[in-house]
């Protein structure tokens, strides 16, 4: 379960993709915008969560995406998972994470984690004292695994902020952080995620245009966290605040988004993009498969320490204790 453990995803850029190699590419259109609404989730953390929500239930590859804050005293103690991947984008603060086979690290501001449960773990995720009393921000989203690889071992991948590369464009009005994908001939750090996901932190200052391709096919959300942005489908135009989520059409070859000339603030948003996969999900809290069976298994695993769950027996976090 070492971090350098054997790569056995796909790849993240898709060989010959009719999008990203279209000679007259069409924008993308708008399936939904959501507002994220505050909810409450784990032990006194509170998220806005767009997907996993009953208006956006399964969007392939997509399980959930959290915009989370998390105070010193709250958190994710002690929880499995079998069947998905997370990841989890720190935007402010930092968050610690302990594992039952002694994985253990703090992420950071602009800092990512990458894990991959696989045939199962059993983690925590706890706030990091900062010493002043401020929340932790940050974005978690899961992903499905592709149904041969649910069984695999357990892999973390940390990303850390100095790694990520960044293109300019508009004449430096557009900044993209290019997490997992490619922007602007800038190509991300490989071997991230199993399930192919693009992700872009996008920076549109006031005056900016940006004209991303995506993957043909991929399922695409853009998740506003600053400011109004404005989103082109060729036929019309969008605006969309803060906290909304939009989802766009699986047709098209591209996101077109900018921000008004006289806008008063600088737009940033988070671009994701998934390969879809062609499968059912059956899902009960942390346990994603693709039957009732198998989630009972995984149910019965779990209080039984077996099939990838033996290290879960006695184990308890360090951090998670600070909720007792």
């Amino acid at each position: 379960m070492s971090p350098n453990s054997t790569f056995v995803g796909l790849p993240v850029i898709p060989p010959e993709d009719p999008s990203l190699n279209a000679v007259s590419p069409k924008p993308r259109g708008i399936q939904q915008v959501l507002l994220a609404r505050e909810q409450s989730e784990g032990a006194g953390a509170t998220v806005r969560r767009s997907i996993g929500t009953p208006k956006l239930r399964n969007f392939t590859p997509f399980l959930m995406l959290d915009h989370f804050n998390v105070a010193v005293g709250a958190g994710f103690p002690d929880h499995p998972h079998r069947g998905q991947e997370t990841i989890t984008y720190l935007l402010d603060g930092a968050v610690d994470h302990e594992d039952f086979a002694g994985n253990k690290g703090t992420i950071e501001t602009g800092d990512l984690q990458f894990m991959t449960a696989g045939r199962g773990i059993v983690h925590a995720e706890m706030p990091h004292d900062n010493g002043d009393g401020t929340s932790n921000v940050g974005m978690q989203l899961w992903v499905d695994l592709p149904k041969d690889l649910k069984n695999c071992e357990p892999r973390y991948r940390d990303l850390k902020a100095k790694e990520i590369p960044v293109a300019e464009v508009d004449d430096g009005k557009v900044t993209v952080k290019v997490i997992s994908g490619r922007s602007h001939g800038v190509d991300s750090v490989q071997e991230l995620a199993y399930t192919p996901v693009w992700l872009l932190d996008v920076t549109i200052r006031p005056g900016g245009k940006i004209v991303q391709p995506l993957p043909a096919g991929w399922n695409a959300f853009a998740y506003t966290l600053e400011g109004t942005t404005i989103f082109d489908t060729g036929a019309t135009t969008q605006e969309v605040k803060q906290y909304h989520n939009t989802v766009f059409e699986q047709k098209g070859d591209q996101v077109i988004a900018q921000v008004a000339p006289d806008a008063k603030e600088t737009a940033r948003f988070i671009l994701v993009a998934g390969l879809p996969l062609d499968q059912p999900i059956v899902q009960y809290g942390p346990f994603v498969l693709n039957d009732a069976s198998e989630v009972r298994k995984a149910m019965m695993d779990y209080s039984t320490y077996a099939n990838g769950f033996e290290r879960a027996e006695n184990w308890e976090s360090q951090i998670g204790k600070v909720m007792g």
